[in-house]
């Protein structure tokens, strides 16, 4: 007889059940189904009731490693917890979302486990047995497809810009565990907290940002942020804003910013490099205010208007807030 193929999913417990863990969960939860086995989910730290029971609509098993050392992020500690609940025979893939934290311990994860890993995964296929992979290349310009040949395959995915898994009908097994934890070998003295204010922009439903076609600071705080504020959105920028000090670094969407998945996402004045898209491509609507007709974001928007912002900014906001109700 087969062994049967487990697919697993690795959350902490500090971030709950946001749009990220239900990205994961069912991420995991289409792989699972695709290979005919059973997902099971591995929670890092103290859970809410409301993660356990999120997971265990749609998983057959969670394990919650509630110890209090797993409670704050420590790299070789969180990495030794990991290694030790994913193994076993039988587990052929393990999914982590797209935070801080899963993207620096899934290399080294693949490493313990001898498995073979890939990061920002947008779409994930079983054929012939094996798991395929697709992820942007050339700074989002195209797609490439990877088929991952050692198990497991170690993952993660563009959590927030995937769908969530139906409930199975059947509600799995939440169980605690305590498991024998490596001693730091980091020292942690000091931490620096950003203040936030708002929805972060991970986890936004509509997103203004502005870009260097806004001239300076003052229209980020005198023209977008009171428009954003009437429709309930967060604002972003482009990276060139934010190397020029416009905006706080935190704002930035990008390659080598946040990678947002909104409903709406309004672009005034940026031109849409790659690696801006690569950012925000997730969005589901994509609108763009720009003055150059030939600018790349116009090829990537659901809707595009060819004007000075400063015209048509005011009255659009209007209208959204109006249809906003």
């Amino acid at each position: 007889m087969s062994q049967m193929s487990v697919v697993k999913i690795c959350l902490f417990g500090s971030f709950g059940w946001d749009r990220g863990a239900v990205g994961v969960a069912g991420a995991g939860r289409r792989l699972a189904d695709q290979l005919g086995g059973e997902l099971h989910a591995v929670v890092l730290g103290p859970a809410a009731d409301e993660l356990r029971a999120g997971l265990a609509e749609i998983s057959q098993r969670v394990v919650v490693a509630g110890q209090a050392e797993l409670a704050e992020y420590q790299p070789d500690v969180a990495l030794g917890a990991l290694a030790e609940l994913c193994r076993g025979d039988g587990v052929k893939a393990v999914l982590l979302g797209n935070d801080t934290y899963s993207q620096e311990l899934v290399p080294m994860l693949a490493a313990r486990l001898g498995g073979s890993s890939m990061a920002d995964v947008q779409q994930i296929e079983v054929e012939d047995g094996r798991i395929r992979c697709t992820r942007s290349a050339y700074g989002g310009k195209a797609s490439a497809v990877f088929e991952l040949r050692r198990d497991p395959a170690v993952m993660w995915v563009r959590s927030r810009a995937l769908a969530p898994a139906e409930p199975t009908g059947a509600a799995g097994s939440v169980e605690e565990t305590t498991i024998d934890l490596p001693t730091p070998r980091i020292k942690i003295t000091g931490r620096q907290q950003e203040e936030q204010q708002g929805v972060r922009l991970e986890d936004a439903k509509l997103i203004v940002s502005g870009g260097r076609g806004l001239g300076g600071p003052e229209p980020f705080e005198k023209d977008l942020r009171a428009r954003a504020e009437v429709i309930g959105a967060e604002q972003g920028a482009s990276r060139a804003a934010c190397d020029a000090g416009w905006v706080p670094p935190n704002w930035q969407v990008g390659q080598t910013g946040k990678k947002v998945a909104p409903q709406f996402y309004l672009a005034i004045a940026i031109s849409g490099a790659s690696q801006h898209l690569l950012g925000m491509g997730d969005s589901k609507v994509i609108a763009a205010i720009n003055t150059d007709a030939e600018a790349p974001i116009f090829k990537h928007c659901s809707f595009g208007i060819v004007e000075d912002y400063k015209r048509v900014v005011p009255l659009l906001t209007e209208k959204l807030a109006q249809l906003r109700g």
